[in-house]
């Protein structure tokens, strides 16, 4: 076992908007409230209106983003065009993890705990030399066997999109256009193997190389597995999802996502430099994604919300 060191450099944080002003300012206030945040560089990316009918709300987001302190500086970039959130992401994050070497990153429907920066940094610091690591959760979910779990994160085979970070030598790494898609997409033996991050990573791989959605994740994750990498999950998540409703862009399903969420804020973590996947974890792990799991969350929260 090895304790994580604090980074005299911490990493910046991007932040990504569009034209939700209420998550946003929540977003932004949890944010806030993290151990780390003065000592941070927050750089936020607005993403243009879809049309004059937009403008209003991405407007309104606009001006509350000018209102913002409490880090070590606030640089916003706005789109005049809509770029969508995969370009958005593809591009902003490029840009800012040329400069610094890495990067962590969140979208505007996510709060985090007060110690979601320390986790992060701590982890970005103590996988840097670690290449199998391909990047860092901020969120976890339930399971049974974190309840034993003798360290602060644990290794999976699948990356998360709710809060994470990354270095510039993994990140320059992703083959964004898939270009061997053809060969994987003959291979059931690849496929399978994909699947073991999760039935649905096929299925969303098929949908974005056909061109019925646009996600930068995807195709992090397809990368990730073609490079036989790892994501470091927290034990306890520092991360809560508030984007499950009607305003959402991508998804309007509404679905409970904090029940591992971190009651007790740290500044100091302890990671496990083996990097050894736990069988049970990665079982589990892969029951959490299962269409069986998302069904029957499904009808608990129907249940839940009658």
């Amino acid at each position: 076992m090895e304790k994580s060191q604090n980074q005299n450099k911490l990493a910046p944080v991007c932040l990504f908007t569009y034209n939700r002003l209420s998550e946003t300012q929540q977003t932004v206030e949890a944010l806030k409230n993290n151990y780390l945040a003065p000592e941070s560089e927050l750089f936020i990316f607005s993403d243009g209106p879809k049309g004059y009918s937009g403008t209003k709300k991405v407007n309104e987001v606009r001006q509350y983003l000018k209102t913002i302190s409490g880090f070590k500086s606030v640089t916003i970039t706005e789109s005049p065009t809509n770029k969508g959130l995969a370009s958005s992401i593809i591009s902003g994050v490029s840009d800012i993890i040329k400069k610094h070497g890495q990067v962590i990153v969140l979208e505007d429907d996510l709060i985090t705990s007060k110690d979601f920066l320390s986790f992060m940094n701590s982890a970005l610091n103590f996988y840097v030399n670690r290449k199998n690591v391909m990047s860092i959760s901020g969120y976890s979910m339930h399971l049974p066997k974190l309840e034993k779990c003798n360290f602060d994160g644990f290794l999976a085979l699948r990356p998360s999109s709710w809060g994470w970070a990354t270095w510039d030598d993994r990140w320059e790494s992703i083959d964004w256009t898939i270009s061997d898609y053809h060969v994987y997409s003959r291979n059931i033996n690849k496929i399978w193997s994909f699947s073991k991050g999760g039935m649905d990573l096929p299925v969303m791989l098929w949908k974005q190389m056909k061109g019925k959605v646009d996600s930068w994740a995807i195709r992090f994750c397809y990368n990730q597995y073609k490079q036989k990498k790892l994501t470091l999950y927290p034990a306890e998540s520092k991360v809560q999802n508030i984007g499950f409703n009607e305003n959402a862009t991508h998804t309007k399903a509404k679905l409970k996502c904090r029940d591992n969420f971190t009651l007790t804020p740290k500044n100091k973590f302890s990671f496990d430099s083996n990097l050894i996947l736990d069988r049970q974890i990665i079982s589990q792990f892969r029951y959490h994604y299962s269409y069986r799991n998302k069904i029957i969350s499904r009808i608990k929260n129907f249940v839940a919300h009658e």
